[in-house]
């Protein structure tokens, strides 16, 4: 039972860090302490310690013994690997999805999309970056793959943080929207070049994105 208690105390640490690191909420070059976060969630240091490392593996923290735990910035060689990865795995689910694609899986998709636009005339961006993640987990569940969505959140949560500084912009969720109906159309219409195009097209914003933050905010990269 205690062990249950502690493992417990260590995801509800993990997990309200990690997304204040991902939404920005904690920004890069933040200084991280254990003792203050346990006082903070009133929990010992032990569970924070092991928060702190599942972060580390995440590069979402750079621990370094006998120095300040700090908040990762960006690692422009991290980010390239990461896009190469999700590029490579999305055209294939996109491509398995449209096999068995069918009404119903684009009504369920079309919702999603109904939802987005809400969350933009509404001016909240939080939520427009979680029916984001929705809308891109929704093709993987629809296709059959699941799991495959698991394992490329690794290389997907190592570009978050810039997909979030992306919105800064007041085009960037417009656009995103854009390509989000351009993919779900073009899925529809069963045009598989087309929708292999739309995805790249899509996740290839991400360069202008790197561009972007560059010149704002070159404190981020490492």
């Amino acid at each position: 039972m205690e062990e249950i208690v502690r493992r417990t105390t260590t995801d509800a640490v993990y997990e309200a860090l990690h997304d204040e690191i991902v939404s920005l909420e904690i920004l890069p070059g933040t200084k991280l302490s254990e003792t203050e976060v346990a006082s903070r969630f009133g929990v010992s240091r032990q569970p924070v310690r092991n928060a702190f490392t599942r972060l580390g593996n995440e590069d979402l923290l750079l621990i370094r013994p006998q120095k300040a735990t700090v908040v990762r910035g960006f690692s422009m060689e991290r980010v390239a690997l990461a896009r190469l990865v999700r590029m490579a795995v999305e055209l294939e689910i996109v491509h398995r999805a449209m096999e068995v694609w069918d009404a119903a899986s684009e009504a369920r998709l079309e919702e999603n999309l109904a939802l987005q636009e809400q969350a933009i005339s509404d001016g909240d961006l939080s939520a427009f970056h979680s029916l984001d993640y929705d809308f891109h987990k929704l093709i993987y569940v629809l296709s059959g793959n699941p799991m495959a969505f698991d394992v490329m959140l690794e290389s997907k949560q190592k570009v978050d943080r810039l997909c979030m500084l992306s919105l800064e912009k007041g085009s960037a969720a417009d656009a995103i929207l854009a390509d989000h109906r351009e993919i779900a159309e073009t899925m529809a219409a069963g045009d598989h070049d087309q929708a292999q195009a739309a995805v790249r097209k899509h996740l290839s914003r991400l360069d202008e994105t790197i561009d972007f933050i560059h010149k704002t905010h070159p404190g981020y990269f490492e």
